[in-house]
Parts: structure tokens; C-alpha cells; sequence
């Protein structure tokens, strides 16, 4: 008798197990790892911001090396979402920006990380909501620096994003 309450049990138990899972696949992983949230309930959360990558979109002509002139591209920041666009700059290397949005008040980071460095250290150099912004900088060190742009609107941004110096264009992070 024991040992069928004991079976019973277990079966009960790992039934419950299985739905507490699959609830929590569909309400939390799914929105937070892959963007995808059948219920809704991952965006209201903010769960969905954690993986960014798969609706920002880019349109640019790619550049390797570092030349004269300059370089635009148009950035689209999903509603309630963050993005990142870096270049690679050399210690000491200068360069001049200028974005501007559509029109909204976008959320932006302009910062950088040291090449090589792997705790996570990064230098914000300015920091703003605004819907455009125009200067320069140079690097204090060698590394990827750029812009984080952050959408605290309820529909996408379009950003117009322009600038020279001497770099490697990363793109999107």
C-alpha cells in the first residue's frame, strides 16, 4: 500500500513539474532568450528587451578599413528596446558624429570598452535623451566605442547616424 501512494505520488509530482515548466518556458524563457511571446505577457514584463538583436535593423554600405570622408547609417530602435553601433578606434584617434531621430526623444550612451579587457568595463563619455546630437571624441583607449541607443516610446525610431575619422565599423551589437 505504501508503495502505491509512493508511485502515486511521484506521478502527481512530476505531471506538476511538467506543467510549472512549460508555463515557465512560455511565459519567461521564450520572451527573454528568443524574442518570441505567444501570450504577451514577456513584453509587459520587459522580458522581451533582453534579447534586442532580433528586430533592430540596419541599412549601411560596409566599411573594413579606416579612409577619408564619411559613413551614414540608418538605425531603427524597436519600440521599448535598446541597440548598439560601434566602431573600432585606435588610442588617441578622433572621431566626429552627428544623429538625429525621426523626430522622438531616443534615450543614448556614447561610450567605450577597452580591447582585450574582460571584466566588463566600459567609459560612458556622454549621456542624454534627446532627439539629436552632433560633437566628437577621441578615444582614450583602444577598444570599441559607440552609441546605445535606448526606445522608450511606444513605436520604432528611426535614427540617421553620420561619421568620420579613422576607424573599422563594427556595426551592430
Amino acid at each position: 500500500m505504501n508503495a502505491h501512494l509512493s508511485t502515486k505520488s511521484l506521478i502527481k509530482a512530476t505531471l506538476i513539474s511538467l506543467v510549472v515548466a512549460a508555463f515557465t518556458l512560455v511565459l519567461f524563457i521564450l520572451p527573454a532568450e528568443y524574442n518570441i511571446d505567444p501570450t504577451g505577457i514577456g513584453q509587459k514584463l520587459g522580458l522581451t528587451i533582453l534579447n534586442p538583436s532580433s528586430e533592430a535593423t540596419i541599412n549601411t554600405s560596409p566599411k573594413t578599413a579606416s579612409s577619408e570622408g564619411e559613413d551614414t547609417v540608418t538605425l531603427t530602435v524597436p519600440t521599448g528596446r535598446g541597440i548598439e553601433y560601434k566602431l573600432a578606434i585606435e588610442q588617441f584617434q578622433k572621431v566626429k558624429y552627428e544623429w538625429l531621430t525621426d523626430g522622438a526623444d531616443v534615450y543614448v550612451d556614447l561610450h567605450g570598452e577597452p580591447r582585450g579587457d574582460t571584466t566588463g568595463y566600459f567609459e560612458s563619455y556622454t549621456i542624454a535623451t534627446t532627439p539629436d546630437m552632433q560633437g566628437s571624441f577621441t578615444a582614450p583607449f583602444a577598444g570599441s566605442h559607440g552609441w546605445y541607443f535606448k526606445n522608450k516610446t511606444d513605436s520604432d525610431i528611426q535614427i540617421q547616424l553620420t561619421f568620420s575619422g579613422d576607424y573599422v565599423i563594427e556595426g551592430l551589437k
